[in-house]
C-alpha cells in the first residue's frame, strides 16, 4: 500500500464551513463535474480530514500551522500515484484544476508527501494490536 498526503491552506476570505463545502461539493467532485476523466484512477481510498487547532497541553498554547485540510490517497503502489501525477499535470487538464483551486485553496503550493512508514501502538483492551479493514458499501 501506498499513501499520499497533500497538506492544504483555505484561502483567507473563506470560512472553515465554506472551505469545506466547496472542497466536499466541488473540487473532490471535479473531474465528474467537468466530464473528465477521473484525476485518481486505482485510489483505494480518498480522505480529506479537516483540521482545527487544539491546546497542546505541554505548551499550554494553542499552535496554528495554519493547514486547514490534511487529504490522504491511498493507492496499490507507487506506480498508481505517479500514474495519477501525471494525470493530473497533463496540459489540457490542468488549467481545469487551477482554476478550481482558486476557488478554494491560499495557493497551489501544497505540500505532497509520501508515507515511508506508519507504526501502530496497540490499544486493544488487553494490549493487543488493531487494524483497520477498508470495506466497499455497507
Amino acid at each position: 500500500m501506498f499513501k499520499q498526503i497533500c497538506l492544504f491552506k483555505k484561502r483567507d476570505d473563506m470560512t472553515m464551513e465554506e472551505f469545506m463545502d466547496y472542497y466536499e461539493n466541488q473540487h473532490s467532485q471535479l473531474a465528474k463535474k467537468s466530464g473528465l476523466k477521473p484525476a485518481i484512477p486505482n485510489a483505494r481510498r480518498y480522505v480529506r480530514r479537516y483540521l482545527k487547532p487544539e491546546l497542546n497541553p505541554v505548551s499550554g498554547e494553542v499552535h496554528d500551522t495554519e493547514v486547514h485540510c490534511m487529504m490522504e490517497i491511498w493507492w496499490d503502489s507507487r506506480e498508481d500515484f505517479e500514474n495519477s501525477q501525471r494525470l493530473i499535470a497533463d496540459p489540457e487538464r490542468l488549467p481545469h484544476t487551477k482554476a478550481d483551486e482558486k476557488n478554494l485553496f491560499a495557493s497551489h503550493d501544497n505540500p505532497i508527501y509520501s508515507v515511508i512508514e506508519e507504526s501502530d501502538s496497540p490499544m486493544g483492551p488487553n494490549g493487543e494490536a488493531t487494524h483497520i479493514d477498508i470495506r466497499y458499501g455497507d
